[in-house]
């Protein structure tokens, strides 16, 4: 499905981001993976290499715009081109907004909105080179329901979803879609410590009643990175079992 195609995925060292990275690598892709940590993106890229296909680990903290650009220069040069771009980088500082901090508000906004801005802009000038290119943002269903005790999560999933729209309308002509995916209650070393009661309180609001998994989210991301998609773009999809609708 991904064929020869170069992706770079953001935040790929482990959890959602290392699914989505294998999932592409297994159909075709190549895939540039970008860390925070240079231990877990050397990792992932080692077990894309072991699929017979070329990968290369670059540490970038998303919240600096030169840092951004340095790696699309360098995923450019060192794999030929940059066709799927997924803004999968994030962190979480959840708090009420009555005890959230500037600093609490600013270092989400910065990772989760900001950086995804900065390496769309990036990305898109060697896109419209080839006139072609796939954009993939990771938002949240908090960015589309809101949730309590994450104002600055949901707030920049929600503005994500409006970059993505944007994105959308600017760059059709040039070949470029642009769409989100928004997971609800994944699976992941994070949810794993989550107490009992809080998980069943969760699962009871879940129509499909479970979590999913970081798979089932790397399958959504595969369709809107392939050709399959072709025609669709500015779009949200929703990866939540129901939980939003």
């Amino acid at each position: 499905m991904l064929k020869d195609k170069v992706a770079l995925v953001t935040g790929s060292g482990r959890g959602i981001g290392r699914a989505i990275a294998l999932c592409f690598a297994r159909n075709g892709a190549d895939v540039a993976i970008s860390d925070i940590d240079n231990a877990t993106a050397e990792a992932t890229a080692e077990e894309i290499r072991q699929l017979g296909r070329r990968s290369m680990a670059v540490v970038c903290n998303v919240a600096d715009p030169k840092a951004c650009q340095q790696m699309i220069d360098r995923v450019v040069t060192e794999l030929s081109r940059l066709d799927i771009l997924v803004n999968n980088a994030g962190i979480r500082r959840d708090k009420l907004v009555m005890g959230m901090s500037d600093q609490d508000w600013d270092a989400v906004l910065d990772v989760n909105l900001k950086g995804a801005f900065y390496c769309i802009r990036a990305a898109l000038r060697p896109m419209s080179k080839q006139r072609f290119g796939r954009i993939v943002n990771m938002a949240s269903i908090v960015g589309l329901m809101g949730n309590k005790g994450q104002a600055n999560y949901a707030a920049s999933k929600a503005g994500l979803i409006a970059l993505t729209k944007t994105v959308a309308k600017e760059m059709a002509s040039r070949g470029i879609t642009a769409n989100a995916i928004a997971p609800g209650f994944i699976q992941t070393e994070m949810t794993d410590a989550l107490p009992v009661e809080y998980k069943d309180f969760l699962l009871k609001q879940i129509p499909l009643g479970r979590m999913g998994t970081a798979d089932e989210v790397a399958a959504c991301a595969l369709f809107l990175a392939s050709d399959l998609s072709g025609y669709v773009t500015g779009h949200v999809l929703q990866a939540d079992g129901g939980m939003a609708m």
